[in-house]
């Protein structure tokens, strides 16, 4: 699918559903502050700007908004665990004669507390999961104030509380492996809908082996404070093309529970598919004395099965499940993605040629679930339960309700096949007792709950092994090449896991790499470790401790699983860990610190290396990749054979080194590595251009890359050398390097590097990122940070323990 026809396809599909026919989010003017108030009076009181009661200090902001978007990533400290206040005053307009004014939250970490001036309307545990709160008779009451005609000038005064502070009897726990951030980090949303309205509309829509016959049921529950007995619905399907093939209307004798109001025939319905994601619309409108409510649901009819000791089946033929990883978080703004940030995500991941998802380790925004129906990509969805052992009633009801609200509320999307029911649950640590028979227990109650709720989806979890038999469809812990054995013994101990479980599904696999980071002999450590101890990964011996973190070793991890699982017909499928860097409270150490590196693309979207490798391997339309677009120096000897790497998915591909031809070859993709595309030869000293020219059928691609090639040898680090590179749009770009005393670059230097800047310029930094940290470790003796200049002068300066300092003025 070309990306031109991804793009009107998500813009469309994202517009398609609409909760409430009037539904607007409160984005922008909103104050907040991040401390705890006194009380909510702090908050509200009548105070002119400038009086020493005006604090604390409200700063303004937009939503979404995490109050975690810096520090979760800053290097010299831990991130802020606590209470935020915010504060806005809206305009209330219903046009409803008994109308309710609902505040809908898509979002917000990890406890909520929500005021209507004085009072107290409603509170959600949970940082992951959907909520509404009627804020109808609060607005009433406050109406008869004098504060709302004198202070507020009309307008409803809203004050929200969030609080991401420790608590052991929530989850997740805080021993997970990703931070619990704080805020309304998704879009809050002003509803208003009439004295009777639809809550949720379930569809079910299913299909026949044959894929010939659909039907569809459709449930609405709906929302009736005044307890009206009389309504009607009018009920629509609109296929994929837009043509409206049922219509009807149904009188409600019933307003209360759970209502049937569908179960139709669709006859040769368009299936869903990752190639082809029909999607149809389900509408209804209510109506009742107060007005009408319209909602529109997307829907597709697909079949799928997990074959017992066998592959995975879509629409009754065998579909690989090519998958990745996502956890909700970026640079700068933390969970606070906007829906742009989330379609441009999305998009890369469809474009690299993924068909499956796992959305770990929480449920995750509607508009994730939305763009994998549109674009196709199958979804396993998880519920929090992560780590740190079992707690009490308090934390298993709230496990059981956040299990109940995935499932209700994603419970129409396509996508989704696999409601997951924990992480790594045999990780102790919360709480004085950690018994396996109480969390067996506990994850039956799960398991049945899950398929009570939906019994046409299976349930899955990852770790432990002690769990495996309760679940339909389970993951081992494998890491082949990373926290245990080495990445060519993969095949071998997947096969043993595969023949332990009904149905194996392999989740998380992978490594860190440090972007920027590249090497010559990346497979060093484990050769050389192999040919002494064949424990390696067992014992003292881990590629995760003792390599290099290169993004040269973890291609060539990637390239050899992902050629291997095109010669595994059992396999199911499997879902790389992870997509993109994200931020972690628990890695301070790493090259990029408090982030886990394990990304195929960095947390601002950068590219690494390794997404063309999957790119290589899955993507239908020809691309082609030289290794090294940012490994602008390579080294060795003069006259010293050297390999280059071509990442292609295209048949045939010729290399040119300086001008000249190295030959053509084609693309196998048993041919380890690079499948083939991979040329030896000599490079000259100083500067190299390569270009390749790829071919698939008639289309032809190139790619070209400029290296210097380093023949010099270096001694030990002996200096700093801090440079300007680029300078574009107000933004500088710095280089510091380190050198020998001959000044050469030490180009295996891996030291830590921390940048400090003096006067009016800002340092871009606190990103997660290789280039966006002012504490990082250095890759191939050099770092890179940015500056934004302002008016006035600017000094930079570099310190590395045991070197002098280096410094540039701007």
């Amino acid at each position: 699918m070309k990306k031109i026809s991804i793009l009107l396809l998500v813009f469309v599909f994202s517009f398609c559903q609409s909760k409430a026919q009037q539904s607007i989010r409160l984005n922008n003017n909103w104050e907040f502050v991040k401390t705890e108030l006194g009380g909510i009076w702090e908050a509200i009181r009548p105070i002119p700007k400038g009086n020493p009661e005006n604090l604390p200090v409200w700063t303004t902001v937009s939503l979404p908004h995490c109050y975690n978007a810096v520090d979760a990533v800053n290097p010299d400290g831990e991130y802020f665990r606590g209470p935020g206040w915010y504060r806005k005053q809206i305009n209330i307009n219903n046009p409803y004669k008994q109308g309710r004014t609902l505040l809908h939250f898509e979002g917000a970490g990890q406890k909520t507390e929500v005021y209507v001036y004085d009072t107290k309307v409603g509170s959600h545990v949970g940082g992951y999961d959907e909520f509404t709160i009627d804020i109808t008779d609060a607005i009433d009451a406050f109406k008869k104030t004098e504060a709302f005609t004198k202070q507020f000038k009309g307008n409803i005064p809203i004050t929200i509380r969030c609080d991401n502070t420790r608590d052991l009897e929530t989850i997740p726990s805080s021993l997970s492996d990703f931070n619990l951030y704080g805020g309304i980090y998704r879009y809050l949303n002003l509803q208003y809908v009439p004295a009777v309205s639809i809550d949720k509309l379930f569809a079910l829509a299913e299909v026949d082996n044959a894929g010939k016959v659909g039907s569809l049921k459709v449930n609405l529950r709906l929302h009736n404070p005044l307890k009206l007995t009389s309504a009607k619905v009018d009920i629509s399907v609109i296929d994929p093309a837009g043509k409206i093939i049922n219509q009807f209307t149904k009188q409600l004798e019933s307003l209360s529970g759970d209502i049937t109001v569908a179960a139709l025939t669709v006859k040769n319905p368009q299936l869903w598919a990752p190639d082809k994601p029909f999607l149809y619309t389900v509408k209804a409108t209510l109506s009742s004395t107060d007005g009408d409510f319209v909602q529109q649901e997307k829907i597709g009819f697909r079949n799928f099965e997990f074959v017992e000791k066998g592959p995975f089946n879509l629409n009754g033929k065998r579909l690989l499940l090519k998958g990745t990883q996502r956890h909700e978080d970026h640079a700068v703004v933390a969970a606070a993605m906007t829906e742009e940030m989330m379609r441009e995500e999305m998009i890369l991941i469809k474009e690299m040629g993924a068909n499956f998802i796992r959305l770990g380790h929480y449920q995750q925004s509607r508009i994730i679930l939305n763009l994998c129906d549109s674009l196709g990509l199958i979804v396993w969805e998880e519920i929090p339960w992560c780590r740190g052992g079992l707690g009490g009633d308090v934390y298993q009801s709230m496990a059981k309700r956040m299990l109940t609200n995935m499932i209700e509320q994603h419970y129409n999307h396509p996508s989704v096949i696999i409601w997951g029911l924990g992480n790594e649950n045999d990780w102790p640590g919360d709480f004085p007792e950690f018994d396996n028979d109480k969390i067996r227990a506990f994850m039956k109650e799960l398991n049945v709950l899950s398929h009570k709720l939906d019994n046409t989806r299976k349930t899955a979890i990852r770790r432990p092994e002690f769990l495996k038999d309760i679940v339909d469809v389970f993951s081992p812990s494998l890491w082949a090449g990373w926290y245990k054995a080495t990445y060519p013994d993969y095949k071998r101990i997947s096969e043993d896991e595969f023949k332990k479980v009904n149905h194996f599904l392999h989740v998380e696999w992978g490594g860190d790499s440090h972007a920027g980071r590249h090497s010559e002999n990346p497979d060093a450590v484990w050769k050389n470790t192999v040919a002494k101890d064949s424990t390696i990964g067992t014992g003292a011996v881990k590629i995760s401790k003792d390599g290099d973190w290169s993004e040269t070793y973890i291609c060539n991890l990637f390239d050899w699983h992902l050629k291997e699982q095109e010669t595994m017909p059992w396999l199911t499928g499997t879902a790389q860990w992870v997509f993109k860097d994200f931020s972690t409270p628990l890695r301070p150490e790493n090259p990029v610190p408090y982030v886990n590196q394990k990304g195929l693309v960095e947390r601002d979207f950068a590219k690494k290396e390794g997404y063309y490798v999957f790119q290589s391997y899955w993507a239908e339309k020809p691309m082609v990749h030289i290794y090294g677009h940012s490994f602008p120096i390579r080294w060795g000897s003069e006259r010293e054979e050297k390999m280059i790497k071509v990442y292609s998915n295209c048949d045939e591909a010729e290399l040119f080194l300086n001008g000249i031809s190295l030959g053509t070859k084609r693309r196998n993709s048993q041919d380890f590595p690079a499948a083939g595309l991979r040329w030896n030869t000599e490079f000259k000293k100083g500067n190299n251009t390569v270009k390749v020219i790829a071919k698939k059928r008639n289309i032809v691609v190139e790619d070209q890359i400029n290296f210097q090639y380093q023949t010099e040898k270096w001694g030990k680090p002996n200096k700093l050398m801090l440079e300007k590179i680029k300078e574009e749009n107000g933004i500088t770009t710095l280089q510091v390097k380190l050198l020998d005393d001959q000044n050469v670059q030490c180009l295996d230097a891996a030291n830590f590097i921390r940048f400090s800047l003096a006067g009016d310029g800002q340092l871009i930094d606190n990103k997660g990122t290789s280039s966006g940290s002012k504490y990082v470790q250095m890759y191939n003796g050099r770092a890179i940070i940015k500056v934004k200049m302002k008016e006035g002068k600017s000094t930079v300066c570099t310190v590395s323990k045991g070197l002098p300092t280096a410094c540039i003025n701007l």
